[in-house]
């Protein structure tokens, strides 16, 4: 897993006992590489980190927004500073995922 990426979820409060923790990994791993796939969330994000981690995309689907709400709990705050915005509520996931991908290109 890259460091980065480890980093940026542990300081939303997200820790590595989560089953969500290692997909939403991959999924980030996923869109830094092809940003595409930001725009085929379901079609192709979700099931290419299924095919990663040997599960279905729906279990990917449902970890990540576990995540997510996680997340918006632990650290709504950052989240919004990440996003460069206020966010009226708590984002959705593609919104989530973009919001982390933002982040981590920005990161140094």
């Amino acid at each position: 897993m890259d460091r980065a990426v480890e980093r940026t979820l542990y300081a939303l409060g997200l820790s590595a006992n989560y089953v969500g923790f290692s997909q939403l990994a991959v999924a980030l791993e996923i869109a830094l590489r092809e940003p595409e796939a930001l725009r085929r969330v379901t079609k192709y994000l979700y099931p290419e980190t299924a095919r990663r981690c040997g599960t279905n995309w729906k279990a990917v689907e449902r970890n990540i927004r576990t995540m997510l709400r996680r997340a918006w709990r632990c650290a709504p705050g950052r989240l919004e500073e990440w996003a460069g915005c206020p966010l009226a509520g708590c984002p959705h996931p593609a919104q989530f995922i973009a919001i982390l991908i933002h982040h981590l290109g920005d990161m140094p």
